[in-house]
């Protein structure tokens, strides 16, 4: 049966006509499956409404669900500013002007990073796994030694439902798992095709910090408050499960529920915590919320519960599609570990690259909704107390890529959870610009939590980058450029003027070079060696921090004439943007990074910082700046192909800048490459986990946001004004189509190719406006009418 499904979905997109509605892609690009239980975390499969989150691990006797509720935070609001730290700026900036940049990042370490642990603990916290939901299933009727038949637990992008059955003695058992947004609960529904063989089961606990107890007849209560770093009373939590049945009996011993007999049952989990922050779910009683939400969700049937979810969520999912012909159709059916196993040893799937873009779009619309906290280093998802790298946000990337996808494939009003971040940290990093910097406007550096920490990190070697808040505002400004919504802008704007009136206000001016520079500076998390062989991280300007400054004071030169306001300071941010240090090229030819050709301690560092003006920025590009382009593409060369889930992926949309799609090939093809389980070493290397997961290692989902991103920049393009339809297309990607990308200016994309070359587009917008689309060395000049559209042919010709 889905052989023909699949079948039928290639005939239908080997003849396709596009229209606005988005394609319906084919059973092998929607679908994440397995035939066995999951063994580990990496083999489960994710499900998220933006705030709740589970994870289905499909064991047949024992089911574990890992549960993850956005604000399951430990740590607490802190000072960790150093009041007097700016009163030893003028000693670092002396010392980096005089070439000893070893002595300036001593003082660094002793006087300009955070006060206390900063990430290694205290108040500064973690994301923590909510807890488990723990199933054990009796599965009568042939006995439960019998063996188990026809197992299959798959995760179905299309409706984001996660589905498990199997035969045992003769009777076909079926779980079914969604997450719903429009009624705040997880929802997991147990069947038999035979009357009274659901039997189980349940706990809820988690790793510390628990009680779990029976609420009512059919109901379990887990409560607890997080470590708050001071008196540990920190984050008050609540989560709850509910028994809903249709036959059979209900008993309760100690905190196990347990259902005997029934012919269905219906587990609906719910939760909250009393949080107070930047998300819009502020509460202070998180048991009564957690009560209020599943007598809401308790009040509708099944049927209601799936089916109002499954359109809240296809209202995001269907926007976009993507289909790329695979490798090979019968591969492609393949249980998905055993399919990446065959692309990384059959020389690559586009197939399974165009799954691989589906769920990150997925991953988005499960982790990021409006109102909620932004996806952290993991997405929503984590099993851990001490989750790798506190489960924060960095800012030196790896935020930032989360939101990479958002504007091109789609989802831009996904970004409100972002922007609340961005907004959240204007109060607390003033404090710190005057802490640190004697500057007005606000600043953040490298890492930042719930709590708005703005501080610099614990080491100087990484920690004092204080380009984070230049970084986020260009999410500011790309939406703008995406939307045309000028009510977002005036909202956006003041917290671009505050982030770069700082940067205003503590620029230098570098007596070598003549220029102003951003100092102390680092090139995120790397180092370079100094004429004497000394090791050293901080140096007088960085180039990702003068690309950064000069997009973020052309954001707001750009958006204050828009506004018609701040001419003064516009004025002002005009005359220091032509003073800011130049990108420059090295005698090596390539991009450099420092401002000295200083011999790289890392030739092969995982960060490519010094190319953030190819992408994300927009100050590189092989049409007006063709001798940075090619600098750029030697700096890519010898940086290597190697590399950690994030980097692999931020290479690849490099590559795609350049218009080398082969080479983006390469590193999508590489960030593809399997990955057995958690045991894989940092040093080994990205790759892709059995869920799809990215490995960093271990998972950390910028990689999976990041690889959607770059796929996207393969086939369309806009930073420069004009619409490029198939910049970065690889040759292995002969066939396909793709629908519902979007372009600055408010531009809708469709595009169909075959053999390589394209065979039609539509151009579509809400609003009436002019563009020009290229491909091939031609141009098309389009005036597209209000909710309007213009069909292009393969020569752009109108049709």
């Amino acid at each position: 049966m889905r052989t023909r499904l699949l079948s039928v979905s290639f005939a239908l997109l080997a003849t396709l006509t596009l229209k606005a509605a988005p394609v319906r892609a084919a059973f092998s690009e929607n679908t994440v499956w397995f035939d066995a239980p999951a063994t580990n975390f990496t083999e489960s499969l994710p499900l998220g409404n933006g705030r709740l989150g589970a994870m289905m691990f499909g064991g047949v006797d024992d089911e574990r669900i890992v549960l993850n509720e956005s604000s399951v935070w430990s740590g607490s609001r802190q000072d960790a500013d150093r009041p007097d730290a700016w009163k030893v700026l003028p000693k670092i900036r002396e010392l980096l002007a005089q070439g000893k940049n070893v002595e300036a990042e001593a003082l660094v370490n002793a006087n300009f990073t955070c006060k206390g642990l900063g990430s290694a603990g205290g108040q500064y916290g973690c994301y923590q796994v909510l807890g488990n939901l723990r199933l054990m299933q009796l599965t009568s009727g042939g006995g439960s030694n019998a063996p188990t038949e026809n197992y299959r637990r798959e995760l179905n992008l299309a409706d984001a439902v996660g589905q498990m059955e199997f035969v045992r003695g003769g009777v076909k058992f079926r779980r079914e798992l969604f997450v719903s947004a429009p009624d705040e609960a997880i929802v997991l529904r147990l069947t038999a095709n035979r009357r009274k063989r659901v039997s189980f089961d349940v706990r809820l606990d988690r790793p510390e910090r628990f009680e779990t107890v029976a609420s009512g007849s059919n109901e379990l209560l887990m409560t607890g408050r997080l470590d708050n770093g001071v008196d540990g009373k920190g984050v008050h939590y609540a989560a709850r499960v509910r028994v809903l049945r249709r036959g059979g009996e209900v008993s309760m011993t100690g905190n196990v529920l347990s259902v005997r007999e029934a012919d269905e049952a219906t587990l609906l989990i719910t939760a909250a915590t009393d949080f107070q922050g930047f998300s819009g779910r502020e509460i202070k009683d998180p048991v009564a919320t957690s009560l209020a939400d599943m007598n809401k969700a308790a009040a509708r049937p099944y049927k209601a519960l799936r089916e109002a979810h499954i359109a809240d969520y296809q209202k995001y999912f269907n926007r976009a599609s993507l289909y790329l012909e695979p490798a090979d159709a019968r591969a492609a059916l393949k249980p998905t570990p055993e399919r990446i196993q065959w692309a990384n040893t059959h020389g690559g799937d586009p197939g399974l690259a165009a799954l691989y873009f589906n769920f990150g779009r997925y991953l988005l619309i499960s982790s990021s909704r409006p109102g909620g906290l932004p996806p952290n280093l993991q997405g929503i998802w984590a099993e851990e107390i001490q989750t790798p790298w506190t489960g924060d946000w960095h800012l030196d990337v790896n935020v930032e890529m989360n939101y990479w996808p958002a504007e091109t494939c789609n989802l831009s009003d996904l970004t409100e959870p972002l922007f609340a971040l961005i907004g959240s940290l204007q109060e607390p990093g003033a404090r710190t610009a005057k802490a640190y910097y004697h500057a007005g406007g606000w600043v953040a550096h490298v890492i930042t939590n719930p709590w708005g920490f703005t501080s610099p990190g614990e080491n100087a070697s990484w920690g004092v980058s204080s380009g984070g808040s230049a970084w986020l505002c260009q999410h500011l400004w790309d939406h703008w450029l995406f939307t045309g919504d000028r009510k977002f802008l005036k909202w956006a704007y003041p917290i671009m003027k505050g982030a770069a009136q700082f940067y205003s206000d503590m620029l230098i001016e570098d007596p070598k070079r003549h220029c102003l520079a951003v100092a102390p500076a680092n090139s995120p998390e790397n180092h370079f060696l100094m004429p004497d062989g000394h090791d050293a991280a901080i140096s007088l300007g960085t180039t990702v921090h003068a690309q950064m400054v000069r997009y973020l004071f052309t954001a707001c030169i750009e958006s204050s004439r828009i506004l018609n306001t701040d001419e003064e300071f516009r004025n002002e941010l005009i005359a220091k943007r032509a003073r800011l240090s130049p990108t420059q090229i090295g005698p090596d030819g390539r991009v450099m990074e420092w401002p000295e050709p200083y011999k790289e301690a890392e030739p092969h560092h995982r960060h490519i910082s010094q190319l953030w003006g190819l992408y994300p920025g927009d100050e590189i590009s092989p049409e007006t700046t063709p001798e940075l382009a090619q600098a750029s593409r030697k700096t890519l060369e010898a940086r290597g192909d190697n590399g950690v889930g994030w980097s692999l992926a931020y290479k690849a949309a490099l590559w795609a800048r350049l218009e080398d799609g082969d080479h983006a090939w390469l590193l999508v093809r590489k960030a593809l490459r399997p990955a057995s389980g958690m045991e894989i070493r940092y040093d080994d290397g990205g790759g892709v986990y059995p869920n799809l997961f990215d490995v960093c290692p271990p998972f950390q989902i910028d990689g999976n946001f990041g690889v959607t991103a770059a796929i996207g920049e393969m086939l369309v393009q806009s930073q420069e004004g004009p619409i490029h339809l198939l910049p970065a297309l690889p040759e292995a990607w002969k066939d396909g189509a793709v629908t519902g990308l979007r372009a600055r200016g408010g531009f809708t994309v469709d595009i169909k190719w075959n053999n390589g070359r394209l065979s039609g587009a539509v151009i579509r917008s809400e609003k009436p406006g002019a563009c020009r689309v290229e491909y091939g060395g031609k141009t098309a000049d389009l005036k597209i009418p209000a909710r309007g559209s213009v069909r292009l042919d393969g020569n752009l010709n109108s049709n």
